[in-house]
């Protein structure tokens, strides 16, 4: 049976967050970051692979988990790399590995960009193209005016309440249809709360879901692509709402880097083809 990890806390920006520890110190460091409405636990089944050669350090991003909300309304690229950066100086030693899902993928390749020489290989699970709402260029007025409206809607949410852990499992399920009701189940445990009146809500702050207006540049980032000097390992689910990376011009700004496509996978094909996943990551890390 693979080791529990230990949780810990450090902090960024004045916040107060949240980290998974699996494996000694003396190991080299992998860090593996979640996508958005996420938590550092979804990757235990990866952590359980790589414990035996890494020390495994999963963050819960800032708004997730068992970190700290962010003040006010801004949940930016800067900030969660910032973040990120912070972490990599109090754990990571003089290189790590990065893995990354979605907006975590997006996170862990601009850090790649921004502090080469501190990063020995990435891997990216989506998270190359934008969501769709982010995809085509808009005017800088009506970034800010819909951002502004989505904040105050976020003002106006009351965080869903779920009767029991079966039915927050359900409504996961729905989101990802690939997972088993066991992954779906142990997802769910992590990911949300105990509310006084016995129901659950999610971990997450609600914030997280008003897209900052200048939150994702592709001009920008490309650009700090462009510096990354490790090779990169990218995956794309076949069956994903996102579009395919290297057929939307994503991939030129990244030098050295290959992409795996991932038949039968939705946007979460780490949970979807974990044997698969776990596979090729092995051996790319392994070269």
């Amino acid at each position: 049976m693979p080791r529990e990890p230990i949780s810990q806390f450090y902090y960024s920006h004045r916040l107060k967050l949240h980290f998974w520890d699996w494996g000694d110190a003396g190991m080299p460091c992998l860090i593996l970051v979640h996508g958005g409405m996420d938590h550092a636990r979804s990757w235990d089944r990866i952590a359980a692979a790589f414990t035996p050669d890494y020390r495994i350090i999963a963050p819960d991003l800032r708004g997730h988990g068992d970190s700290s909300w962010a003040f006010g309304a801004a949940y930016t690229f800067a900030e969660y790399i910032l973040d990120l950066a912070t972490l990599v100086d109090i754990v990571g030693g003089r290189t790590v590995r990065l893995i990354g899902h979605s907006l975590g993928a997006a996170i862990v390749l601009q850090y790649a960009g921004l502090f080469p020489d501190r990063v020995h290989r990435v891997v990216a699970i989506e998270g190359v193209v934008p969501p769709p709402e982010q995809a085509l260029p808009r005017p800088a007025w009506e970034r800010m005016r819909d951002w502004i409206e989505a904040v105050r809607a976020c003002e106006r949410r009351t965080p869903h309440r779920y009767p029991d852990l079966r039915a927050a499992s359900e409504r996961m399920h729905r989101e990802s249809p690939y997972l088993t009701d066991e992954m779906a189940l142990h997802l769910t445990r992590f990911g949300s709360n105990w509310n006084p009146d016995g129901t659950l809500s999610w971990k997450f702050d609600n914030f997280i879901r008003a897209i900052p207006p200048y939150s994702f540049n592709m001009g920008e980032a490309r650009e700090i692509w462009s510096r990354i000097r490790c090779p990169v390992l990218l995956f794309y689910g076949l069956e994903s709402f996102t579009e395919d990376p290297e057929k939307a011009g994503m991939l030129e700004a990244i030098a050295d880097h290959r992409l795996v496509r991932v038949p039968d996978a939705g946007h979460w094909l780490h949970h979807d083809r974990p044997a698969l996943f776990i596979e090729e990551t092995g051996r790319f890390f392994a070269e």
